[in-house]
């Protein structure tokens, strides 16, 4: 597992430097329904600490998955934390869930 960066073909590049990081930051804040691989998920999104730590929790609706990570910018070139998975799971969430519009 590789903490604090992310490795693409080549290179490793700092976590705040990446799609990962700018995603996570363009996720709203509160609870947001989300789709992920063709499910619905609920993804509850808190931005801490004036910024320095950004928790994600997401739960399958209907179904038993679930992802969860901490994300610390501030932390080296930023660090991700998951919670009993892969950096890998939160990071593919992340990139590839799409919030759900809320009709007005």
């Amino acid at each position: 597992m590789i903490f604090g960066s992310v490795a693409y073909l080549d290179r490793i590049d700092p976590m705040n430097e990446t799609e990962f990081y700018t995603k996570l930051l363009a996720l709203p804040n509160g609870a947001n329904d989300v789709w992920y691989k063709r499910k619905r998920y609920l993804l509850r999104k808190e931005t801490l600490l004036s910024g320095k730590l950004l928790k994600v929790y997401a739960e399958e609706l209907g179904g038993n998955d679930i992802v969860s990570g901490n994300y610390y910018p501030s932390i080296k070139v930023g660090t991700l934390k998951p919670c009993e998975m892969s950096d890998k799971k939160v990071i593919d969430f992340v990139l590839w869930a799409k919030v759900l519009q809320t009709p007005l």
